[in-house]
């Protein structure tokens, strides 16, 4: 009897250490095939800002600056790349700096990709198989910070750590469509719609923001009240292909394989494994709570937000070109599309339909500016 109570005991101690002690690895490394040859051939060609101040990140580096917490408690411990998994689902990756700081791995810079479009921080491409001859390749682009947009002195939307993607259906090996993800939201379009070089589609990544459009410009979206724009145009071409870790996801079973990768991501990934595409926490700090002296909120509109979920969250199942929220509206060329560009409209300027509700918002920001640390 003391011996079966002794085992039960070593049980319960393990599953203890499992739950509340560091992360260990759950998942080996599976392979699959290579990424296609098309989804590389015709992979986004991409444009970063010129005047861009917080760039791609490695998420291993990433993970080496934050550290996992629940209800704003740290759980003790760092995750990496491989034990990513096994941090609770409801934990956010915190940052270890004060982010008003600018901390050499949040701004990045290192990572800026050179005249080849080279950029040491490998971008994240996940190929999905589907009927009818279907495959779409999803781009994702990781940013250690997202910096968000002025109103009148006043920036909304900041956050640690920072999802992007673009993603290509392909039927039977050609490029038919393109969705480009923009903050909650995107636009999806089909291929030829967007202007090419090479034959890939040229998109544009907004400054700070890294929301990803089809046109260079002034990018309008719709809160609070046309005020907020994000800004594009051809600054640093950054070519995903020659850097990135390479997956597949299984629709049927939600398993995730590998495809390898190339240059350090491919070599990072070796021992990485698949788990961390599994995990569904947050990749950045929990949203400041208003007794934070950094925060402040308008309107529903906060100075910082919560960081982003994963790639695993992004609807990589989906049988539109659009995520699965409703219906699908594909653009047929980018001047139809439902995302306006405006000319003008810089930080201070407001669009005439938003008038009466910015006059409220104006007073809203003058009496309470006084109490807010920018």
């Amino acid at each position: 009897m003391m011996l079966v109570d002794f085992q039960v005991s070593l049980l319960f101690a393990a599953l203890f250490l499992r739950v509340h002690g560091a992360p260990t690895s759950s998942k080996p490394l599976s392979k699959r095939d290579s990424i296609p040859s098309y989804a590389l051939t015709y992979a986004p060609y991409t444009y970063l800002y010129s005047g861009e101040s917080w760039w791609q990140s490695d998420i291993s580096v990433h993970l080496q600056h934050t550290t996992p917490e629940v209800d704003y408690t740290s759980l003790g411990y760092q995750a990496t790349v491989e034990t990513l998994d096994s941090v609770p689902s409801d934990a956010y990756l915190t940052s270890d700096d004060n982010v008003e700081d600018n901390p050499a791995w949040l701004l990045s810079t290192s990572n800026k990709p050179d005249s080849s479009g080279y950029s040491p921080a490998p971008a994240t491409i996940i190929c999905v198989e589907k009927d009818g001859g279907i495959v779409d390749a999803f781009y994702f682009y990781f940013y250690s910070y997202n910096h968000g947009n002025t109103v009148l002195g006043l920036v909304f939307g900041n956050h640690v750590g920072d999802w992007e993607h673009s993603m290509v259906r392909f039927v039977n090996g050609s490029p038919e469509y393109v969705y480009l993800s923009a903050h909650s939201g995107g636009t999806s379009y089909t291929y030829d719609a967007l202007a090419s070089q090479n034959g890939r589609a040229v998109t544009y990544v907004a400054t700070g923001t890294h929301a990803n459009y089809a046109t260079a410009g002034q990018q309008d979206y719709t809160l609070p009240f046309g005020l907020l724009h994000d800004t594009t145009d051809a600054g640093f071409f950054w070519d995903v292909t020659k850097n990135f870790r390479g997956f597949w996801y299984d629709v049927s079973s939600g398993d995730f394989s590998s495809a390898g990768g190339v240059d350090v991501g491919g070599s990072e990934q070796v021992s990485e494994g698949v788990s961390w595409l599994d995990w569904l926490g947050f990749w950045g700090d929990e949203q400041y709570p208003d007794s934070d002296d950094r925060q402040y909120c308008i309107f529903g509109e906060c100075h910082y937000v919560s960081g982003p979920t994963g790639p695993i969250d992004k609807d990589l199942d989906r049988t539109d070109v659009c995520p699965d929220t409703g219906d699908c509206d594909i653009q047929t060329s980018i001047s139809s599309r439902s995302i306006e560009i405006r000319a003008g409209g810089a930080d201070g300027t407001v669009f005439a339909e938003y008038a009466e509700e910015f006059a409220k918002f104006k007073a809203e920001v003058e009496s309470s500016k006084a109490n807010y640390t920018i």
